[in-house]
């Protein structure tokens, strides 16, 4: 028999927002903590922009990794503790790391950080799904998102501020231990799972199950979505560093640093399109949030720093808010698996990021900001057109 599910009126509900805010604090601080620090590696390792970059991109296809595999044995044995487990297996890396004078062992050990790291994302949209009631999933789920963009806000702050006032290792030494002290508060403030049912069937069963959300078209949309989105908005981020520190604008790390505040407009967007989105549909919300992204990214080509400044906020403002509510969509589309649902939307996303971090890396060498710009604007809405224009059709052939 299911056991009541949490509302915003539950004391256990807000005990899961807090124990998941925390978790993805983490997570995505780590994830996102060298983000700033590419043109620091370039200099002290002697490396290219591309090999520098490659210590986000590896970390994302390590989590890619562990997301196909950690979300498929979370529907098997549970969410909880696959949540705390990848909190102390990222947290481990840091203390290493700092210690080896080798680029392609610090690249090695950042795959591995990616793949430990998977465990909170490949969990914690499930156990939403499947602890709150479903009146509240919008709203915690954007909650949920919206830790995950102050995490990756404060992990690029911090290591350019403690990069720039004493040495990147002293950041890595300083993510370590705050990984430790958030694995021991998770530890004991998550509530065990409430409604979780194991899957009972064999592995080729469970295995078909996760394959047949590649079948679902809603689903399709939504996974080549994330990915479109996170391409665009990974690709400003990424080289923003590079186009900022040079002529004319000139301006330190530690100033550059200070421009991932703009992420704090995503904190509160993510939870405001949820509720908006309680009395409008998700899908219009959602198709605001892809204009208001492409609108910020266009912004961007402004000679004048306040205006890239104003860019930026607007174009967090509106990924977060696409982000947020295409997330929440996975749990409504998938009706069995949602584990693996949603692990398959991460994956597409994190593919994304990869992509604008890496792939994009030829462009922004042979078109510089404006070439990176102009793709990363249009893309969105081409997706969008495209989509649009498919639906049109299909519509009109069942007809």
């Amino acid at each position: 028999m299911e056991s009541p599910r949490y509302t915003v009126k539950d004391r256990q509900f807000w005990k899961i927002i807090l124990s998941l805010l925390f978790a993805s604090l983490f997570t995505f601080a780590n994830m996102y903590a060298v983000q700033p620090l590419l043109p620091v590696f370039v200099e002290e390792f002697q490396v290219p922009v591309s090999t520098a970059s490659l210590s986000l991109s590896l970390t994302i296809i390590g989590l890619i990794l562990g997301l196909i595999v950690l979300g498929f044995f979370s529907d098997r044995n549970g969410r909880k503790s696959y949540i705390i487990y990848s909190l102390l297996g990222s947290a481990i890396p840091f203390f290493i790391i700092p210690l080896t004078d080798s680029f392609s062992i610090l690249l090695f050990l950042r795959f591995i950080q990616g793949f430990a790291l998977a465990g909170v994302p490949a969990a914690a949209l499930a156990y939403i799904s499947e602890e709150i009631d479903r009146k509240n999933i919008a709203y915690a789920t954007a909650l949920y998102i919206s830790s995950n963009v102050l995490g990756g806000m404060m992990g690029r702050i911090s290591t350019g501020f403690l990069t720039d006032h004493f040495s990147w290792q002293i950041s890595f030494y300083a993510f370590a231990v705050t990984g430790l002290f958030i694995f021991v508060i998770v530890l004991y403030l998550l509530p065990p799972s409430q409604n979780f049912n194991s899957s009972q069937v064999s592995f080729a069963k469970d295995i078909e199950g996760f394959l047949f959300h590649l079948k679902n078209p809603a689903l399709l949309v939504v996974f080549g979505l994330g990915t479109v989105l996170q391409t665009s908005f990974t690709g400003i981020w990424t080289y923003l560093p590079f186009y900022l520190e040079a002529s004319p604008f000139s301006m330190s790390l530690q100033a550059i640093s200070y421009l991932f505040f703009a992420y704090g407009i995503g904190v509160i967007g993510s939870p405001m399109a949820g509720r908006v989105a309680e009395k409008f549909s998700i899908r219009n919300v959602r198709l605001a949030g892809v204009f208001i992204l492409s609108a910020g990214i266009f912004m961007t080509l402004s000679p004048y720093l306040w205006m890239i400044v104003v860019g930026l906020c607007v174009t967090c403002l509106g990924f977060f808010t696409a982000h947020a509510l295409t997330a929440a969509s996975v749990s409504q589309q998938a009706t069995h698996h949602k584990g693996s649902a949603s692990s398959l939307y991460l994956v597409s996303y994190y593919i994304g990021v990869a992509a604008g971090s890496s792939v994009l890396s030829p462009l922004w060498t042979s078109g510089g900001w404006t070439g990176l710009v102009l793709f990363s604007a249009i893309l969105p809405l081409l997706y969008i057109m495209a989509i649009t224009l498919y639906r049109k059709k299909a519509g009109s052939t069942r007809r």
